[in-house]
């Protein structure tokens, strides 16, 4: 077999219940996400590294825990420079590389490493949401727009100009179809060689009533103002009525925005059918961390929302297609699978000798093919939260007192929860019943597998922390003193 093209599509805050296929919400259209299910395979029990998108997205690009660099959660987080990049590899392949999209690894600017041109893309059109408060706007990237918005206004709603390369490029229109465009361009270039191709959509995330006029005039939605700041109103008062539960129509506004994202993802199917590749093209689609129910969106039958660590905040939908590869036929995979398996996983099918990657991903070509689990745990750890899936189970251990908890709790209307939590996922994925007193065994045992972990990635300095509170917790739940977690 020829080596295959790969084509892997990441968007921003996609409700892990928001596809048409599954049936939650009959307003909600994504034909060529749907499409993908059944021609290919969906991941039912797929995760990200990160409840937020900058570890996460360098978790995927890297194949590796963003722990390993010390990424926690907004402040300390960066790309990783370090480690080579699935672009990189893919090159050493011979392959063409291209990207399309949000960049958001943590402060990045121009000619950083984090830029696409820096870490192994050839060809690449993007904006650097670091830049800009962690969003891209979906109408405007100019110079005039910058001056009309003022420097703050500018960083909060996110005008800067699009990069092609390493040079500033403007763009008035609307970003998602400018997305699918450039990358249908770059999968129509045909120079013998095979292609990695990357599209980044800043859809789904807020604020998404930036839609073109025709697309609100044809849906009998109103046009909303961005922030000014020349209007007296704060940002954080404006922003409080931006989002759920305030945001008058927010749904309708976050259904569009989905619905023009897929009408682009199924362009790209076309294309690919049209040029005769489909059949060894691998397609991936995921999105870079839970659901946003500030944003509207709905992670049904998950608990929680991006920011925490309940299912809904790392769950996410993935979908794959390799018809030449048999990751096809419409199936479902309910087997454990990571974002950071993307990495050996992609790149076993494109020919790579994967077996001595220094990542912690894992390659689940098995799974795909076959059903047959290949991965038995996951851990994610956010510094004043942690979680790991072991098997059915799930421990989580959140400090509800911690600035970041109070954050996101008064900000993004999130509340991460508090205290030690132990569910059974598998057969409770909304974790409505808490097992920690009747398993305590099993608590521990997560715990010790999670502590042994973070030595293992150079995070021992949470290990006090976390342990203190899984001690306090089991006592309260057993009305026993806990003999364990050390």
């Amino acid at each position: 077999m020829t080596a295959p093209n790969i084509l892997l599509i990441l968007s921003d805050d996609h409700g892990y219940a928001d596809r048409g296929i599954l049936g939650h919400d009959p307003e909600v259209r994504t034909p060529a996400l749907d499409r993908l299910a059944t021609e290919g395979i969906s991941c039912s029990d797929a995760y990200v590294a990160a409840p937020i998108c900058n570890p996460s997205r360098a978790a995927l690009i890297s194949g590796a825990h963003p722990a390993r660099w010390g990424s926690t959660w907004f402040l300390d987080t960066r790309f990783p420079d370090e480690r080579t990049t699935l672009a990189e590899r893919f090159r050493e392949q011979g392959y063409r590389t291209g990207y399309f999209g949000k960049v958001h690894y943590g402060q990045d600017e121009p000619g950083d490493r984090a830029c696409p041109p820096e870490h192994g893309f050839d060809v690449s059109y993007y904006g650097l949401a670091g830049r800009q408060q962690g969003r891209l706007h979906y109408l405007r990237h100019t110079k005039d727009a910058v001056d009309e918005y003022g420097p703050e206004g500018n960083w909060r709603m996110a005008v800067q100009p699009m990069f092609e390369g390493r040079d500033e490029v403007e763009l008035e229109g609307f970003l998602t179809a400018e997305l699918g465009r450039r990358t249908q361009e770059f999968i129509s270039d045909d120079d013998g060689a095979p292609f990695f191709a990357m599209l980044a959509f800043n859809a789904v995330h807020n604020f998404c009533w930036q839609l073109p006029p025709e697309e609100l005039e044809r849906r009998g939605l109103p046009v909303r103002d961005d922030w000014d700041q020349s209007s007296g109103v704060t940002y954080a008062d404006w922003y409080d009525g931006a989002i759920s539960p305030r945001l008058e129509r927010g749904r309708e506004y976050y259904l569009a925005q989905l619905e023009l994202m897929d009408r682009e993802i199924g362009a790209l199917l076309d294309r690919l059918e049209d040029r005769g590749i489909a059949e060894n093209t691998i397609v991936v689609y995921l999105t870079d961390n839970g659901g946003s129910t500030c944003n509207y969106g709905s992670n049904a039958p998950l608990s929680g929302t991006k920011y925490t660590l309940a299912e809904g905040g790392v769950r996410v939908p993935f979908l794959v297609r390799w018809p030449a590869g048999e990751w096809s036929g419409g199936g479902t995979r309910d087997g454990i699978i990571s974002s950071m398996d993307l990495y050996p996983t992609l790149l076993a099918a494109a020919g790579y000798d994967v077996a001595s990657l220094d990542i912690d991903g894992v390659d689940q070509a098995d799974q795909l093919r076959s059903g047959e689990r290949t991965r038995d745990e996951l851990h994610w750890e956010c510094g004043f939260q942690a979680a790991v899936r072991n098997g059915d189970l799930k421990l989580r251990v959140t400090h509800g007192d911690d600035p970041n908890a109070r954050g996101i709790r008064v900000v993004e209307h999130t509340d991460p929860g508090d205290g030690v939590q132990l569910f059974d996922v598998r057969s409770d994925p909304s974790e409505s019943h808490d097992l920690l007193g009747a398993r305590p065994e099993d608590a521990i045992r997560l715990w010790d597998l999670h502590a042994a972990w973070l030595a293992q990635v150079g995070r021992g300095d949470l290990i006090d922390r976390h342990a203190e509170r899984v001690r306090s917790a089991l006592a309260g739940a057993t009305g026993r003193p806990s003999s364990s977690p050390g």
